[in-house]
Order: structure tokens, then C-alpha cells, then sequence
């Protein structure tokens, strides 16, 4: 059916409003101008596609200091169902919750991961005694892994400059110094032991951040760093099986992934790559 919208010769409604002072209402009668005699094919629709939802109209007042001062009014009309729920703030704690969630599945995963990496790496090398070809082949299935993920879109690819691999490149040797060494390391001690010694990387941390950065910490700070060093020098005074190779081989792990955080957190400021 087709209908004809039949606009009045004026139109006109009330909006009503009460100062801030609550003393006397102030009702106020806006006319609208009247639609041309000759009405365009355009206002010619359909009855099925005529909205029946109510119409709503607001006013807001703008706060004076004085009754002589003229009232701003703003008239707005809007669709009755869309009044409410305009926003949600609920949903942001519930996606900061998920994401401390993602974030504690990630260290876990990390965690199981690193585990067993360690006992299976500890087995090739009592049967393969070649810590240094092991540990190249290990960085190797990592990065084939890597560039299979991306090719086949499991994970984006990375977008990336020339600048963006000069702040990489410190970062990705003293990686793979710092894990050659514990591979090296696990060949000749025990792999409790190397992750004993391994454990004593804050207090590098601190020393290298000092003594060749320049950078100063709270007196706390090393305090606290006493019952580590004190716990690395027992195991390895009390360890059976010492050598001295795996013992170097956890020390000099643990300055190379020093330096690794250093030129991370330097050359990686203020760039997000993803993938």
C-alpha cells in the first residue's frame, strides 16, 4: 500500500524546563516551518517500511549563574530502543580479567615447556655428547618453526625495518651466547646444578647495571641479593659432581642473558612488533 506523508501548515511542540533555583517553570513553544505545497516523489514510501518505534525527545539546559541570562536548548529525537545501554563500561574489567588470564596461561605454558626441554636436553647429551651442535640445532627447529607459522598465517608476520634489526641483532647474540653456554653447561654438570648457578642472574643484573651502566639501586636492593649469592656458592661447594666447565658455562650464561635484557630494553623501547 502506498501512503503519502501530509505535513500540517505548522507543527509545533512544548519543552519544559525548571531553572536552577526551582522557583518558576519556564514553557517555551517551538514552531516548525511547514513543507512545501508540492510534496517530492521522495516522501512516497511504502507502509511496511514506516518505522513504528516511539520517538523520544530530550532537551538539555546549559547552567547559568543569573535568571536573565537566555536558556540553551538542544532538542533531540531518537529511536525509543536505542535509549539504553549506549555504553558499557562492564566490559573493560572483564577484558583486563582475560587478559591477566592469557598472560598467566602464557608463563605457565612457558614454565612446562622450559621443563621439559631441560630433562629431554639432558637426555641427547648423555647419548650425543656435542653440547654445541645441539644447542645450533635447537635455535634452528625454533626459527624453521617460526617461519612455517608465518607462512602458513598461523602467526602474523612481523613488519619490520632496517632499524628494527640493528636493535635486534645484540640482542639476538647474546641469546644464543647465553644459551650455547647453558647447553654447555648442562653437558658436564647436572642440570640442577646449572640452573642453581643460573639462578643467580639478578645479582648480575645489578652488577653489570652498575658498574657499566651507572646506574644506582637502594642499599634494600643489594641486601637482597646476599641470600642469593650465598645460595649459589653452596651448591657449588657442596656439589659432588663440580666441574669446572659447567660451572663457567651457568656463569657465562647468565651474563650474556644480562646483556641480552640490557639491549632489549634499550634497542626495543617504544616498538611493538607483533608475530
Amino acid at each position: 500500500m502506498i501512503s503519502a506523508v501530509k505535513q500540517p501548515s505548522t507543527t509545533a511542540f512544548a519543552v519544559n524546563d525548571i531553572t536552577r533555583t526551582g522557583l518558576f517553570a519556564l514553557r517555551r513553544k517551538i514552531s516548525l516551518p511547514p513543507l512545501p505545497a508540492s510534496t517530492p516523489p521522495s516522501l512516497l514510501c511504502s507502509s511496511s517500511r514506516l518505522s513504528l518505534k516511539p520517538l523520544c525527545v530530550s532537551s538539555s539546559r546549559k547552567v547559568v549563574g543569573s535568571r536573565d541570562e537566555e536558556l540553551q536548548f538542544r532538542c533531540e529525537a531518537y529511536e525509543a530502543d536505542r535509549s539504553e545501554n549506549v555504553s558499557v563500561p562492564a566490559e573493560e574489567p572483564q577484558s583486563s580479567a582475560a587478559q591477566k588470564v592469557k598472560i598467566g596461561i602464557y608463563f605457565a605454558t612457558w614454565w612446562a615447556l622450559n621443563v621439559v626441554f631441560n630433562i629431554y636436553n639432558k637426555k641427547v647429551l648423555n647419548a650425543f655428547p656435542f653440547p654445541w651442535l645441539t644447542s645450533t640445532l635447537s635455535l634452528a627447529c625454533g626459527s624453521l618453526m617460526m617461519l612455517l607459522s608465518w607462512a602458513i598465517r598461523i602467526a602474523e608476520s612481523p613488519k619490520t625495518d632496517l632499524d628494527f634489526w640493528k636493535s635486534l641483532f645484540p640482542v639476538a647474540v647474546a641469546h644464543t651466547i647465553g644459551h650455547v653456554a647453558a647447553t654447555v653447561s648442562m653437558s658436564k654438570v647436572a642440570v640442577s646444578f646449572t640452573h642453581i648457578i643460573k639462578s643467580g642472574e639478578p645479582a648480575f643484573s645489578v652488577l653489570v647495571s652498575r658498574f657499566l651502566l651507572g646506574e644506582t639501586f637502594p642499599v634494600s636492593v643489594y641486601w637482597s641479593l646476599l641470600p642469593i649469592i650465598g645460595g649459589c656458592a653452596l651448591a657449588a661447594v657442596t656439589e659432588l659432581n663440580f666441574n669446572m666447565i659447567g660451572f663457567m658455562g651457568a656463569m657465562i650464561s647468565n651474563l650474556a642473558f644480562v646483556f641480552r635484557n640490557i639491549f632489549s630494553k634499550r634497542g626495543m623501547k617504544g616498538k611493538s612488533v607483533s608475530g
